[in-house]
């Protein structure tokens, strides 16, 4: 069976709220680069649920038949990048999210900030913002 960008997108949003993944965002990419269309960008609270989250999508994309280029990041959970060819997956926890802000680079409006200012300030990929 062949998804249509339309339904895989579906899909992968599904799958991501079926984890309770949060601030689901969905940039159109195809003005910007042809090397994909979609790119999905998720949080998880924690490693556990990032890689609760990109293994979900990994799993309904697979059982809908269609292709899994890769997946990247599950060892250490804070951001898993799963490749679906049109559609490129990020599973971030909120800290790495909020520092590599890929949203500004591709479009997007971003995760709203969630974060208590002492737990921002304590994690390691926050500490210099």
């Amino acid at each position: 069976m062949t998804l249509n960008l339309q339904q895989l997108e579906k899909l992968v949003v599904d799958a991501l709220e079926d984890i309770k993944g949060r601030d689901i965002e969905v940039i159109n990419t195809s003005p910007l680069t042809s090397l994909f269309d979609r790119m999905v960008i998720a949080s998880g609270d924690s490693s556990r649920q990032v890689k609760a989250l990109a293994r979900s999508v990994y799993d309904k994309v697979r059982a809908a038949g269609a292709i899994i280029l890769s997946c990247e990041g599950e060892d250490a959970g804070e951001w898993v990048l799963v490749d679906l060819g049109d559609i490129v997956v990020h599973v971030m926890q909120p800290a790495v999210r909020l520092h590599y802000n890929l949203e500004a680079l591709w479009g997007g409006e971003g995760p709203r900030p969630r974060l208590r200012p002492a737990l921002a300030a304590d994690h390691p990929m926050t500490a210099n913002l």
